[in-house]
Protein backbone atom coordinates (compact mmCIF):
# COMPACT_ATOMS: atom_id res chain seq x y z
CA UNK A 1 0.00 0.00 0.00
CA UNK A 2 1.48 3.22 -0.84
CA UNK A 3 2.12 6.24 2.00
CA UNK A 4 -0.77 8.54 2.09
CA UNK A 5 0.39 11.46 3.92
CA UNK A 6 -1.80 13.94 6.25
CA UNK A 7 -0.80 17.75 5.11
CA UNK A 8 -1.27 19.28 8.87
CA UNK A 9 -2.52 22.41 6.90
CA UNK A 10 -2.21 26.02 8.96
CA UNK A 11 -2.78 25.86 12.64
CA UNK A 12 -2.86 29.99 13.09
CA UNK A 13 -6.57 30.33 12.19
CA UNK A 14 -7.57 27.08 14.11
CA UNK A 15 -5.91 28.28 17.30
CA UNK A 16 -7.06 32.25 16.83
CA UNK A 17 -3.31 33.07 17.66
CA UNK A 18 -0.89 34.82 15.79
CA UNK A 19 3.07 33.54 15.87
CA UNK A 20 4.93 35.32 18.48
CA UNK A 21 2.26 37.36 20.12
CA UNK A 22 1.61 34.77 23.14
CA UNK A 23 4.29 36.00 25.37
CA UNK A 24 4.93 39.14 27.51
CA UNK A 25 2.95 38.31 30.53
CA UNK A 26 2.29 41.46 32.73
CA UNK A 27 4.77 41.46 36.08
CA UNK A 28 7.67 39.61 34.56
CA UNK A 29 5.80 35.77 34.61
CA UNK A 30 6.48 33.45 31.57
CA UNK A 31 3.51 33.11 29.37
CA UNK A 32 3.38 29.41 28.31
CA UNK A 33 0.54 28.06 25.88
CA UNK A 34 -0.49 24.17 26.48
CA UNK A 35 -2.86 22.44 24.05
CA UNK A 36 -5.67 20.01 25.24
CA UNK A 37 -6.28 16.92 23.07
CA UNK A 38 -8.91 18.50 20.07
CA UNK A 39 -12.11 17.13 21.20
CA UNK A 40 -15.25 19.36 22.35
CA UNK A 41 -13.77 22.59 23.72
CA UNK A 42 -16.64 22.95 26.39
CA UNK A 43 -15.94 19.51 27.41
CA UNK A 44 -12.05 19.39 27.65
CA UNK A 45 -11.19 22.83 29.30
CA UNK A 46 -13.66 21.77 32.42
CA UNK A 47 -12.22 18.49 33.17
CA UNK A 48 -8.86 19.79 32.81
CA UNK A 49 -9.51 22.73 35.33
CA UNK A 50 -7.71 21.07 38.11
CA UNK A 51 -4.47 20.24 36.45
CA UNK A 52 -3.72 23.47 34.88
CA UNK A 53 -4.86 25.10 38.40
CA UNK A 54 -2.69 23.24 39.58
CA UNK A 55 0.36 24.10 37.45
CA UNK A 56 -0.80 28.13 37.98
CA UNK A 57 -1.25 27.46 41.84
CA UNK A 58 2.71 25.15 42.16
CA UNK A 59 4.61 27.16 40.31
CA UNK A 60 5.91 30.68 40.71
CA UNK A 61 5.97 32.92 37.27
CA UNK A 62 3.86 30.65 35.04
CA UNK A 63 0.95 32.15 33.17
CA UNK A 64 -0.37 29.57 31.60
CA UNK A 65 -2.54 29.71 28.50
CA UNK A 66 -5.15 26.83 27.54
CA UNK A 67 -6.17 26.24 23.82
CA UNK A 68 -8.22 23.63 21.91
CA UNK A 69 -7.13 22.99 18.53
CA UNK A 70 -10.07 22.38 16.12
CA UNK A 71 -8.57 19.03 15.36
CA UNK A 72 -5.29 16.77 15.45
CA UNK A 73 -3.74 18.26 12.45
CA UNK A 74 -3.75 22.01 13.94
CA UNK A 75 -1.46 20.58 17.10
CA UNK A 76 2.34 20.46 14.97
CA UNK A 77 1.48 23.80 13.17
CA UNK A 78 0.91 25.51 16.45
CA UNK A 79 3.85 23.90 18.31
CA UNK A 80 6.24 24.19 14.79
CA UNK A 81 5.41 27.73 14.60
CA UNK A 82 6.20 28.85 18.35
CA UNK A 83 2.20 29.56 19.34
CA UNK A 84 2.38 26.48 21.51
CA UNK A 85 5.19 24.93 24.00
CA UNK A 86 3.19 21.78 25.44
CA UNK A 87 0.73 19.31 23.61
CA UNK A 88 -0.59 16.22 25.00
CA UNK A 89 -1.43 13.59 22.03
CA UNK A 90 0.37 11.00 20.77
CA UNK A 91 -0.32 11.21 17.02
CA UNK A 92 1.44 14.74 16.84
CA UNK A 93 4.47 13.32 19.06
CA UNK A 94 5.03 10.19 16.74
CA UNK A 95 5.17 12.35 14.24
CA UNK A 96 8.11 14.32 14.40
CA UNK A 97 9.66 12.47 18.43
CA UNK A 98 13.15 14.50 17.56
CA UNK A 99 11.24 17.70 17.69
CA UNK A 100 9.71 17.09 21.29
CA UNK A 101 10.89 16.33 24.89
CA UNK A 102 8.35 13.52 26.15
CA UNK A 103 7.44 14.49 29.49
CA UNK A 104 5.80 10.96 30.44
CA UNK A 105 1.93 9.58 30.01
CA UNK A 106 -0.94 11.17 31.90
CA UNK A 107 -2.26 8.32 34.92
CA UNK A 108 -5.77 8.93 36.28
CA UNK A 109 -7.99 6.34 38.51
CA UNK A 110 -4.79 5.05 39.20
CA UNK A 111 -4.05 3.55 35.79
CA UNK A 112 -2.06 4.96 32.61
CA UNK A 113 -4.38 3.15 29.74
CA UNK A 114 -7.55 3.22 28.31
CA UNK A 115 -9.70 1.77 25.55
CA UNK A 116 -10.49 1.85 21.86
CA UNK A 117 -14.17 0.72 21.88
CA UNK A 118 -16.84 0.23 19.33
CA UNK A 119 -20.72 0.82 20.14
CA UNK A 120 -24.35 0.28 18.82
CA UNK A 121 -27.81 0.25 20.03
CA UNK A 122 -28.65 -2.58 22.71
CA UNK A 123 -31.69 -4.33 20.11
CA UNK A 124 -29.03 -3.48 17.20
CA UNK A 125 -27.92 -7.14 14.99
CA UNK A 126 -24.54 -5.80 15.22
CA UNK A 127 -22.31 -8.55 17.27
CA UNK A 128 -19.02 -8.45 16.25
CA UNK A 129 -17.07 -6.23 13.86
CA UNK A 130 -17.76 -8.24 10.10
CA UNK A 131 -21.61 -7.01 11.22
CA UNK A 132 -20.47 -3.80 9.84
CA UNK A 133 -20.16 -4.66 6.26
CA UNK A 134 -22.89 -2.22 4.26
CA UNK A 135 -23.29 -0.11 7.86
CA UNK A 136 -22.68 3.04 8.68
CA UNK A 137 -19.58 3.63 11.49
CA UNK A 138 -19.20 7.13 12.88
CA UNK A 139 -15.55 7.87 13.88
CA UNK A 140 -13.47 10.79 16.20
CA UNK A 141 -11.28 12.51 14.50
CA UNK A 142 -9.72 11.04 11.52
CA UNK A 143 -6.43 10.99 13.35
CA UNK A 144 -7.70 10.28 17.04
CA UNK A 145 -5.89 6.75 18.01
CA UNK A 146 -9.37 5.49 19.85
CA UNK A 147 -11.86 6.60 17.51
CA UNK A 148 -10.23 6.07 14.27
CA UNK A 149 -6.86 4.92 14.30
CA UNK A 150 -7.06 1.56 16.42
CA UNK A 151 -10.38 1.21 15.11
CA UNK A 152 -9.91 1.17 11.42
CA UNK A 153 -7.36 -1.24 11.70
CA UNK A 154 -9.48 -3.83 13.66
CA UNK A 155 -11.89 -3.35 11.00
CA UNK A 156 -8.65 -4.01 8.18
CA UNK A 157 -8.19 -6.61 10.34
CA UNK A 158 -11.73 -8.23 10.74
CA UNK A 159 -11.51 -8.75 6.99
CA UNK A 160 -12.98 -5.35 5.86
CA UNK A 161 -11.77 -3.46 2.97
CA UNK A 162 -11.42 0.01 4.68
CA UNK A 163 -10.22 1.63 1.63
CA UNK A 164 -8.50 4.96 1.87
CA UNK A 165 -9.76 5.29 5.75
CA UNK A 166 -9.59 7.01 7.88
CA UNK A 167 -7.95 10.11 5.15
CA UNK A 168 -10.56 9.07 2.79
CA UNK A 169 -13.52 6.79 1.75
CA UNK A 170 -13.72 3.01 2.96
CA UNK A 171 -15.29 0.06 0.52
CA UNK A 172 -17.27 -1.87 2.90
CA UNK A 173 -18.80 0.33 4.96
CA UNK A 174 -19.87 4.07 5.12
CA UNK A 175 -17.52 6.07 7.27
CA UNK A 176 -18.41 9.47 9.07
CA UNK A 177 -15.56 10.96 11.11
CA UNK A 178 -16.49 13.54 13.70
CA UNK A 179 -14.99 13.90 17.03
CA UNK A 180 -15.63 11.71 20.14
CA UNK A 181 -19.08 12.83 21.71
CA UNK A 182 -20.38 13.37 18.06
CA UNK A 183 -19.58 9.90 17.04
CA UNK A 184 -21.55 8.60 19.92
CA UNK A 185 -24.63 10.65 19.22
CA UNK A 186 -25.29 9.67 15.71
CA UNK A 187 -25.89 6.06 17.32
CA UNK A 188 -28.25 7.79 19.64
CA UNK A 189 -30.10 9.66 16.75
CA UNK A 190 -29.92 6.96 14.24
CA UNK A 191 -27.59 8.67 11.96
CA UNK A 192 -25.36 5.78 12.42
CA UNK A 193 -25.43 2.07 13.20
CA UNK A 194 -22.16 1.90 15.28
CA UNK A 195 -19.57 3.95 16.69
CA UNK A 196 -15.59 3.98 17.44
CA UNK A 197 -14.68 5.91 20.49
CA UNK A 198 -12.10 6.08 23.49
CA UNK A 199 -13.79 4.31 26.98
CA UNK A 200 -13.48 8.14 28.83
CA UNK A 201 -15.93 9.26 26.42
CA UNK A 202 -17.77 5.57 25.50
CA UNK A 203 -18.08 4.00 28.80
CA UNK A 204 -20.58 6.50 30.59
CA UNK A 205 -23.28 4.85 27.93
CA UNK A 206 -22.80 1.22 29.19
CA UNK A 207 -25.16 -0.23 32.12
CA UNK A 208 -23.78 0.15 35.73
CA UNK A 209 -23.96 -3.71 35.62
CA UNK A 210 -22.54 -4.52 32.09
CA UNK A 211 -19.88 -7.53 32.15
CA UNK A 212 -16.53 -5.91 30.83
CA UNK A 213 -13.96 -8.08 29.90
CA UNK A 214 -11.02 -8.96 32.23
CA UNK A 215 -8.61 -6.87 30.67
CA UNK A 216 -11.01 -4.29 30.35
CA UNK A 217 -11.33 -4.42 34.21
CA UNK A 218 -8.41 -4.63 35.59
CA UNK A 219 -6.26 -1.61 33.56
CA UNK A 220 -8.99 1.11 32.25
CA UNK A 221 -9.34 3.51 34.56
CA UNK A 222 -13.07 4.96 33.36
CA UNK A 223 -15.12 2.04 34.57
CA UNK A 224 -16.71 3.69 37.29
CA UNK A 225 -18.44 6.09 34.60
CA UNK A 226 -20.94 3.49 33.44
CA UNK A 227 -24.19 4.18 33.67
CA UNK A 228 -23.71 8.20 34.12
CA UNK A 229 -25.21 9.07 30.55
CA UNK A 230 -28.67 9.02 30.02
CA UNK A 231 -28.69 6.91 26.64
CA UNK A 232 -27.28 3.41 27.17
CA UNK A 233 -25.51 1.78 24.15
CA UNK A 234 -24.07 -1.81 23.74
CA UNK A 235 -20.37 -2.98 23.28
CA UNK A 236 -19.86 -5.12 20.83
CA UNK A 237 -15.57 -4.75 20.42
CA UNK A 238 -12.48 -3.55 22.35
CA UNK A 239 -9.07 -2.85 21.93
CA UNK A 240 -6.39 -3.90 24.42
CA UNK A 241 -4.88 -1.61 26.51
CA UNK A 242 -3.42 1.92 24.90
CA UNK A 243 -1.32 3.98 26.63
CA UNK A 244 -2.92 7.49 27.90
CA UNK A 245 -1.84 10.91 26.37
CA UNK A 246 1.48 11.64 26.47
CA UNK A 247 2.37 15.27 27.38
CA UNK A 248 5.11 16.95 25.83
CA UNK A 249 6.57 20.01 25.31
CA UNK A 250 8.80 21.40 22.16
CA UNK A 251 12.56 20.58 22.36
CA UNK A 252 13.08 24.05 20.88
CA UNK A 253 11.79 25.41 23.74
CA UNK A 254 15.01 26.85 26.02
CA UNK A 255 13.35 27.82 29.16
CA UNK A 256 13.93 26.74 32.93
CA UNK A 257 9.91 26.67 33.21
CA UNK A 258 9.96 23.82 30.55
CA UNK A 259 11.78 21.79 33.37
CA UNK A 260 9.41 23.30 36.40
CA UNK A 261 6.49 22.09 34.50
CA UNK A 262 7.95 18.31 33.87
CA UNK A 263 9.19 18.22 37.54
CA UNK A 264 5.56 19.38 39.25
CA UNK A 265 3.59 17.00 36.44
CA UNK A 266 6.02 14.52 38.22
CA UNK A 267 5.67 15.27 41.73
CA UNK A 268 1.89 15.50 41.16
CA UNK A 269 -0.55 13.41 42.72
CA UNK A 270 -4.26 12.68 43.55
CA UNK A 271 -4.29 14.52 47.19
CA UNK A 272 -2.71 17.66 45.57
CA UNK A 273 -4.91 17.57 42.72
CA UNK A 274 -8.11 16.95 45.09
CA UNK A 275 -6.77 20.52 46.18
CA UNK A 276 -7.26 22.38 42.93
CA UNK A 277 -10.69 20.98 42.46
CA UNK A 278 -13.96 23.20 42.14
CA UNK A 279 -16.68 22.22 43.66
CA UNK A 280 -19.04 20.98 41.14
CA UNK A 281 -15.96 18.89 39.44
CA UNK A 282 -17.01 15.37 38.23
CA UNK A 283 -14.21 13.64 39.59
CA UNK A 284 -14.91 11.07 37.21
CA UNK A 285 -13.90 13.41 34.35
CA UNK A 286 -10.42 13.56 35.77
CA UNK A 287 -7.98 13.20 32.97
CA UNK A 288 -4.83 13.48 35.04
CA UNK A 289 -3.04 12.82 38.50
CA UNK A 290 0.49 12.23 37.67
CA UNK A 291 2.97 11.23 34.98
CA UNK A 292 3.99 7.65 34.46
CA UNK A 293 7.67 7.58 33.26
CA UNK A 294 7.66 6.52 29.84
CA UNK A 295 9.45 6.59 26.56
CA UNK A 296 8.31 6.39 23.02
CA UNK A 297 8.71 2.66 22.85
CA UNK A 298 5.21 2.57 24.87
CA UNK A 299 3.60 4.06 21.30
CA UNK A 300 4.75 0.98 18.97
CA UNK A 301 1.34 -0.30 18.64
CA UNK A 302 0.05 3.34 17.45
CA UNK A 303 2.82 3.75 14.94
CA UNK A 304 2.36 0.18 14.05
CA UNK A 305 -1.31 1.16 12.81
CA UNK A 306 -0.24 4.32 11.59
CA UNK A 307 2.41 2.33 9.04
CA UNK A 308 0.17 -0.51 8.30
CA UNK A 309 -2.85 1.76 7.32
CA UNK A 310 -0.13 4.02 4.99
CA UNK A 311 -0.38 6.82 7.02
CA UNK A 312 2.73 9.03 6.95
CA UNK A 313 2.29 12.38 9.23
CA UNK A 314 3.16 15.53 7.59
Amino acid sequence: MGRRKFIAGSGAGALGLTAGCIGGAAGGDETVTMLLTPDTPSDVRPQYEPVTEMLRGEIDGLDLEVEVPQDYSAVRPALDSGQAEIGMDDVTLISAPDLMDLFGTAVSGGAAFYFSMMLTKPDSSIDERTDLEGKRVAFADRLSTSGSIFAVYALKQAGLDVGDAPDGDPVDFDGVWSNHADAVQKVINDDADACCTWTGNGMAYLPEDQELPQEVREEDSFIGNRGNADATLRPFWWSFPIPKQPIYARKDWESDMKGKIEQQLLDSDEELIREYMPDDYNESDLPFTTLSDTTMDNYQPVIKRLNDLGIELG
